[in-house]
């Protein structure tokens, strides 16, 4: 009995001297019309993503007509502020903007006037944010087609005059922002540009390929080692599957990246994942999401705004 106590205590004090676990994974999504505004997921392990707040809204769009707020993105500044930039309209030239300490009380909302200065800008989509730590400076990027801008592609009929390729702004207080330009201009229709930073330190982009005429609709990755030189437009070949994928939201999970993706045909999420940077795996079967999970972004957090998050939720 003696022998079995000390076994006991041993293994009791094993543990309890494991570290905990200092961060954890959030994804930022919209759900239906995109009228109820910003949702959010959690996970430990990057494959099981629970919602908070019981699914309920955080935030309601309340800028421009059209009242949407799609394709929310989630950026953690280096001072702690999240940053949210989202799309608000199918037609407009601007996007929105809000901040949060905690990712529950929000700033008011207000448009970053991105594409204003182009009268026959169709859109502002999918709008994204990275942070530059050697600049100090973020970054923000979208899908804009501009009729007769870019290298024509061949449309299908429900998709005549979108030809979409990839501006950016910066700024580094989200007052002032730079004069817009070309991001991403590779020979095919281009939106959904996200990036991650790898643990070397390669910024790696995931791109949707959104040709229609032979429809595309996968996920290509470009890399380069620094943002201000760009990425080349010779990307990789397609690493989703034989199915039409959007919204591609890199993470860095232990030696994995993962990118998540909306199969917005079979109205469900997927993943596919690489350790060597080369070969992607599909574990769209190991996954699972909220229902109706629509795209957004996923990004690291420390624990303590999680449980946060998990004491504040309805």
């Amino acid at each position: 009995m003696k022998k079995i106590i000390t076994c006991l205590y041993l293994l009791f004090l094993c543990m309890t001297s494991l570290p905990a676990q200092e961060n954890v994974y959030l994804f930022s999504y919209f759900k239906g019309d995109s009228k109820d505004g910003l949702h959010l997921a959690y996970s430990l392990d990057g494959l099981k993503w629970e919602a908070l707040n019981g699914d309920r809204s955080y935030l309601t769009p309340a800028v421009r007509k059209d009242s949407l707020m799609r394709d929310p993105s989630i950026y953690q500044g280096p001072n702690g502020t999240f940053h949210m930039v989202w799309t608000v309209s199918w037609t407009d030239r601007v996007i929105g903007y809000a901040s949060s300490k905690d990712l529950i009380n929000w700033s008011e909302q207000e448009i970053i006037p991105v594409m204003v200065h182009e009268p026959e800008a169709n859109n502002t989509w999918a709008p994204e944010l990275f942070y530059d730590e050697p600049s100090g400076t973020f970054y923000i990027f979208w899908a804009t087609t501009i009729p007769g801008r870019h290298k024509e592609v061949p449309t299908s009929e429900s998709e005549k005059g979108l030809n979409h390729r990839i501006y950016y702004v910066t700024t580094k207080d989200f007052k002032k922002f730079s004069e817009t330009k070309m991001f991403f201009d590779p020979d095919f229709s281009v939106i959904d540009a996200a990036i991650v930073k790898d643990q070397d330190g390669t910024l790696i982009m995931v791109v949707k390929n959104e040709n229609s005429n032979p429809p595309e609709k996968n996920i290509r990755v470009t890399k380069t080692d620094n943002i201000q030189k760009g990425f080349p437009t010779e990307v990789s070949a397609p690493i989703t599957g034989d199915y039409w994928a959007e919204g591609p939201a890199p993470l860095i999970v232990d030696d994995y990246i993962y990118v998540y993706f909306d199969k917005y045909r079979e109205k469900k999420y997927g993943a596919v994942r690489t350790c060597d940077r080369i070969n992607w795996e599909d574990v769209s079967d190991q996954v699972s999401f909220p229902s109706g999970t629509r795209h957004g972004t996923a990004f690291t957090v420390k624990k303590e705004v999680l449980d946060n998050l998990l004491k504040n939720s309805k």
